[in-house]
């Protein structure tokens, strides 16, 4: 617990996780409501939705779907970062290096950060629900549209999210911790969720075996996930698999990267 404390105090006071947070939130209000209020009342609507589409989309008693959906790319790479500069960036300062000389046991100390990022993408989460729901009662209320609150759906739409941005918080340690460094380890996350992912989903329509392959990659299983629990209708968001399937390949993923990270961890630094 001494350590989750102090990773917290940490990732409190650092600017950069309260700049990517406030990126996030935008992101997600702009592409989510902004663009959608806009296309609804004039605009031009890029997206090929039907009115009726854009008016589901921004109700109050769908904001689950509308967390969910941005967080298979644009929300997932967010938060890669996030976790890879958490990680990464003590190479860099030579924190690890006095933590695992003088402070708790290896194992410990990658736990605390560990458990403060987990907790931090929680909160993001849950953030990111509030701001959401505040955008579309505003909406609603601004059209007045007959609205209602969310249903207990909600909290399977939150619990997907939440298993997805544990996926890209893995990813994002592990690539900090193989790395040595914060900026190819996001440099790499960074080119792995938004590019090449994408261009191999492109070639697998060409070839059979490479788009079946794509399906269950980390991006593509997130996407999944997404897609099951109604979240349509944005980049990343895919319906190839069920979401049982998706989720256990994303808690494999999880298992699999925070394992490999605390074994490189625990293994190769030894100061």
């Amino acid at each position: 617990m001494g350590s989750v404390k102090a990773e917290l105090l940490r990732l409190w006071k650092w600017p950069a996780t309260w700049v990517l947070i406030g990126v996030w939130l935008v992101m997600t209000l702009t592409f989510g409501y902004v663009f959608s209020y806009l296309a609804l009342n004039g605009g031009t609507n890029t997206r090929s939705m039907s009115q009726q589409q854009l008016i589901s989309a921004m109700q109050p008693e769908n904001v689950g779907a509308a967390v969910v959906r941005g967080l298979p790319m644009f929300g997932g790479a967010i938060i890669l970062v996030l976790a890879a500069l958490a990680v990464g960036s003590g190479y860099g300062w030579g924190t690890w290096k006095t933590t695992l000389t003088a402070g708790p046991r290896r194992v410990s100390a990658m736990a605390g950060t560990l458990g403060a990022l987990g907790i931090v993408v929680v909160l993001l989460v849950a953030l990111t629900f509030v701001v959401n729901l505040g955008a579309a009662v505003t909406v609603a209320s601004l059209e007045g549209w007959d609205w209602s609150l969310p249903g207990l759906g909600v909290f399977q739409a939150l619990g997907a999210s939440l298993l997805i941005a544990a996926m890209w918080t893995g990813f994002g340690v592990f690539l900090g911790v193989a790395t040595k460094g914060p900026a190819l380890a996001v440099g790499l996350g960074l080119m792995w969720a938004i590019v090449t992912e994408n261009l191999l989903r492109g070639v697998g329509s060409l070839l059979g075996p490479v788009e079946s392959l794509t399906e269950v990659l980390p991006g593509g299983s997130a996407g999944n996930l997404a897609g099951a629990v109604g979240g349509s209708g944005a980049p990343g968001v895919l319906t190839d698999l069920s979401g049982t399937t998706a989720a256990l390949f994303l808690v494999g993923y999880v298992v699999f990267f925070v394992g490999a990270a605390t074994l490189l961890k625990v293994r190769r630094d030894l100061v």
